[in-house]
C-alpha cells in the first residue's frame, strides 16, 4: 500500500476492539488518529502512538473534521455504557459514512453474530441471511445494510467474529462473566447453554483487520468476512484452557439465564442479556473461507498462550503461572 495512504481514523479507540485494531495498525506502520470526547482520559487509555483529536462520534462535523486526510475509518464505537442503542448506533454509522464519502475513505466495521438467527445459521458465511430475532440484532443488521447501500461510492469492510477474550477485552462475556477480573480464579461460570460457541482472541482479530487492509486492491467495494477464531465444539474447550493455566480442576457453575429472562422486564443488564440469549443456546461457527483466500491463513495464537496472556492481563494469574500445569499436561507458551 502507498505509504501516503496508510492513515486511519479509529472511532472507539479507547475501547477493547478499537484499541486492539489501533495497536495492530500502528504495529504495521500506519498513522492512527483517534477521536475522543475527553482527550486526557483517551491518552491514559493505554494505546500508545495514537494522534488524539477532540470530538464526538455523534457530531457529524467532528467526524468529518477528524477524517481529513485518512484512507480508512474504523467504526468500533459504541454508545457510552452500551446504553441507548436504539437512539445512538445508527446516527453514528451515518456520520461515519458521511465522513468516508467526504474524504474517499473505506469504512471498517467489527461485526457481530447478533444480526443472525442462531437457530437457523449454524455456520455463518458472507451470504447467510440476516433474520435477527433480538432488538440489538435488528439494529446491527440495519447498520450493515446502510454500509451496503452506500457502496460502491463508499467502500466498506465488515469482519465478523465471535465473543472476544484477551488483553483489552474488558467489556466481554469472558472478562465479566466466565471469570472474575482482579482476583485468583477459583471458579468458572459456563455461559453457553450448549456446545458450539465461537470465540475470538482479540489480538488475533486485530491482526486480521490490519493484514486485510494491506491488500486494498483485492477487496470488493462491499466486503463481508468471517473470523473463525476458536470454535468451542464441545462446550468445554475454554473451560479446560482456563484450568490448564490455573493448574487444577475448578468448580463450574452455570450462568443463571433463567434469572435474566425473569428480570428482563425491569431493564438493565438482565434485559440486554435476555435479548441475545439465543446466541449462547445454538451453535454458530464462522466460515472464514474468504478471509483465508485473502490472507493465506488466519492469525492464530495457540490457545494456551492466548489464555495465559488473557488471565495475566486480567490480574487473575501471575506470568510465572505459565509454568504450572495439571498432572500429565505440559504447557507450551
Amino acid at each position: 500500500m502507498d505509504t501516503e495512504k496508510r492513515t486511519a481514523l479509529v472511532l472507539g479507540a479507547t475501547g477493547g476492539v478499537g484499541g486492539a485494531i489501533a495497536t495492530a495498525l500502528i504495529g504495521n506502520s500506519w498513522t492512527v488518529r483517534g477521536l475522543a470526547r475527553n482527550l486526557d482520559a483517551a491518552r491514559r487509555s493505554g494505546v500508545a502512538g495514537i494522534d488524539w483529536v477532540a470530538g464526538d462520534a455523534m457530531n457529524r462535523a467532528d467526524v468529518i473534521g477528524a477524517a481529513q486526510g485518512v484512507s480508512t475509518i474504523v467504526h468500533a464505537v459504541n454508545p457510552p455504557g452500551y446504553r441507548n442503542w436504539g437512539e445512538l448506533v445508527l446516527p453514528m454509522i451515518d456520520n461515519t459514512i458521511a465522513a468516508a464519502r467526504d474524504v474517499g475513505a473505506r469504512v471498517v466495521l467489527p461485526g457481530t453474530v447478533y444480526n443472525f438467527d442462531p437457530a437457523h445459521t449454524p455456520v455463518l458465511s458472507e451470504t447467510s441471511p440476516q433474520t435477527p430475532k433480538s432488538f440489538k440484532g435488528r439494529i446491527r443488521a440495519e447498520l450493515e445494510a446502510r454500509l451496503e447501500r452506500a457502496a460502491p461510492e463508499v467502500e466498506s469492510l465488515i469482519l465478523r467474529a465471535g465473543d472476544f477474550f484477551g488483553p483489552g477485552a474488558r467489556s466481554s462475556w469472558f472478562a465479566q462473566g466466565m471469570v472474575a477480573a482482579g482476583k485468583p480464579v477459583r471458579r468458572i461460570v459456563k455461559i453457553a447453554r450448549g456446545a458450539g460457541h465461537s470465540w475470538a482472541y482479540l489480538p488475533d482479530l486485530a491482526q486480521a483487520f490490519a493484514q486485510v487492509l494491506e491488500r486494498p486492491e483485492a477487496l470488493r467495494p462491499f466486503e463481508r468476512l468471517q473470523f473463525e477464531g476458536i470454535y468451542d465444539e464441545s462446550g468445554t474447550v475454554m473451560i479446560e484452557a482456563i484450568e490448564r493455566q490455573v493448574g487444577r480442576k475448578l468448580p463450574v457453575y452455570r450462568f443463571p439465564w433463567w434469572a435474566m429472562h425473569l428480570l428482563a422486564p425491569f431493564g438493565g443488564f438482565a434485559r440486554e442479556a435476555a435479548d441475545i440469549a439465543a446466541v449462547w443456546r445454538h451453535p454458530m461457527r464462522m466460515d472464514n473461507t474468504r478471509l483465508v483466500e485473502l490472507l493465506g491463513a488466519e492469525p492464530r495464537t495457540p490457545l494456551d498462550t492466548a489464555m495465559h496472556q488473557s488471565l495475566v492481563a486480567m490480574g487473575c494469574i501471575e506470568p510465572k503461572a505459565a509454568q504450572v500445569g495439571m498432572p500429565g499436561l505440559t504447557l507450551s507458551l
